[in-house]
């Protein structure tokens, strides 16, 4: 199952320690350091991808540089508006406006017994002319992966390389592909995250994905890919801002 993000059309000081294979990166980052062509394609939820991802590139990087990792850096986010959702946090791009679905408070009241519409989006935010898109999509974990246990972290749906099938849509070139160890609190342990970046026709997509108590979170960052060149560092920022709380 592929899961897309797409556009409309319209703690302490950070310790960051990174260290490389050559086949799944692993970033070790501190919490609060690191704090989706057309409307009718939202998000979509396929059961299987008939046409894998393409990796052309699987980037690399030197040992405690962590902008050099996502292909063309990141900023830091600490100064950005941070949303708060059910269950997880993000950072929004400055100007970005506010396109989250409103609680259904009503649901349930009825003498009907009406059930609340699941939400598209836990979150979504869009630049002014709507070009950049960022948001966050919650799915119940065994909608991804048919397991009898609940998974409690991403690492539960496969390795970096076999989870890239349930968040990278098929026929995608895959740029970047990281994995992300962020710590939970003083005392607490790491929670991993994947990240990827991939291009898909006109768009370039900044994904990061987190599983916690049976529900993946995944953040994504979007916008044309001729505008990747100046808003990337921003877009890809904002998706790897995703924490679960």
């Amino acid at each position: 199952m592929a899961t897309l993000l797409s556009l409309p059309s319209r703690p302490s000081r950070a310790t960051t320690t990174c260290s490389s294979s050559s086949s799944q990166p692993t970033f070790t980052i501190n919490k609060r350091q690191l704090l989706f062509k057309t409307t009718a394609s939202l998000c979509l939820l396929s059961s299987s991808s008939p046409h894998p991802a393409t990796l052309v590139a699987h980037s690399e990087s030197n040992p405690g540089s962590a902008a050099a990792a996502f292909g063309g850096g990141i900023v830091n986010t600490k100064s950005w508006f941070r949303f708060y959702g059910d269950g997880f946090a993000i950072r929004v791009p400055p100007d970005f406006a506010d396109l989250t679905e409103p609680e259904d408070y009503n649901a349930g009241l009825s003498l009907y017994g009406d059930k609340a519409k699941t939400k598209t989006f836990a979150a979504r935010f869009a630049s002014p002319d709507g070009s950049e898109v960022v948001s966050v999509i919650i799915r119940p974990t065994n909608q991804l992966k048919i397991t009898f246990l609940e998974a409690q972290d991403v690492t539960d749906l496969g390795s970096l390389r076999q989870a890239a099938r349930l968040f990278v849509p098929g026929g995608a070139t895959l740029s970047s592909a990281r994995t992300i160890k962020i710590k939970e609190g003083e005392d607490g342990g790491y929670k991993t995250y994947y990240f990827y970046e991939f291009d898909k026709e006109e768009e370039r997509f900044a994904v990061v994905a987190a599983v916690n108590a049976g529900r993946a979170f995944v953040a994504g960052a979007a916008a044309p890919r001729r505008r990747w060149d100046d808003d990337g560092v921003k877009l890809r920022s904002a998706a790897i801002s995703m924490t679960l709380l």
